[in-house]
């Protein structure tokens, strides 16, 4: 049976650095994969190729056991594969419904050919998401900049679900958040895996990958160092992969 995505023998080069040399991985429905390593393994790098940032030099994507071509971020989002990087690319003067619909806004016509923004549908439609999630935020007219960290982190969230996401990659979700919205966030993943949608999350913190992934990926200096199910491993074997501690590279093999 094929994976929901799949990504087999990617490498890229900058120059004469190899950022990621021949990786490949996979996430199915309803699975949490964490990427974990050092800075500079490759980690971001590799998320976009995946996200259509960056083009691989070598390798190839697949859907549902299709190859798939993503040249651009706009082909990633057409086939279902959302990002949320730790900036969350949204907009602090505009409110919930404006950012969720952000750069798709929904119209209607007025007097039968003026086109305006149907502020209505995207605040039901926005409602709707966030009851979905079972996410909280008091009023969907707050702008971004007064909600708190994890709220924001819920927007982003919404937003790519409400656009049918069916890959999700997040970067550092949990990043500058306290203790209980990083609690909320964590919650919120392990209700989005529950719903199907396949999750890669990029997190240094391993309370957090052991509390919600299924798997774990480890990459150092650009190559996949080791891969291991939550339940078979442990916080001491991960940090061994990542810093390329001998006995463990030794079990890997």
């Amino acid at each position: 049976m094929a994976h929901l995505l799949e990504a087999k023998n990617i490498t890229k080069r900058f120059g004469g650095l190899t950022a990621v040399d021949n990786v490949s991985f996979h996430v199915d429905e309803g699975e949490v994969v964490a990427l974990v390593g050092d800075n500079g393994a490759g980690k971001s790098t590799l998320i976009k190729i995946i996200s259509g940032v960056h083009k691989p030099d070598e390798g190839e994507i697949f859907l549902n056991g299709q190859e798939i071509h993503i040249d651009s971020p706009i082909d990633a989002i057409s086939h279902g594969i959302e990002t949320i990087y730790q900036d969350l690319a949204l907009a602090e003067n505009m409110d919930v419904p404006s950012n969720i619909f952000l750069g798709r806004e929904r119209t209607k016509k007025i007097l039968g050919f003026v086109n305006v923004v149907d502020y209505e549908h995207m605040s039901s439609e926005s409602r709707k998401v966030l009851d979905r999630l079972d996410i909280r935020i008091p009023s969907l007219k707050s702008n971004i900049r007064n909600l708190s960290g994890g709220q924001r982190q819920a927007v982003a969230i919404s937003r790519s679900i409400y656009w049918n996401a069916k890959v999700l990659i997040m970067d550092e979700p949990t990043a500058a958040l306290g203790i209980s919205e990083q609690k909320k966030v964590l919650e919120l993943v392990s209700s989005l895996r529950k719903q199907g949608i396949a999750i890669i999350i990029i997190s240094h913190q391993m309370y957090d990958v052991f509390s919600v992934a299924d798997r774990i990926i480890v990459m150092r200096r650009g190559i996949k160092a080791g891969e291991r199910l939550v339940k078979d491993t442990s916080t001491e074997e991960i940090v061994s992969l990542i810093v390329g501690a001998e006995s463990v590279e030794k079990r890997s093999q």
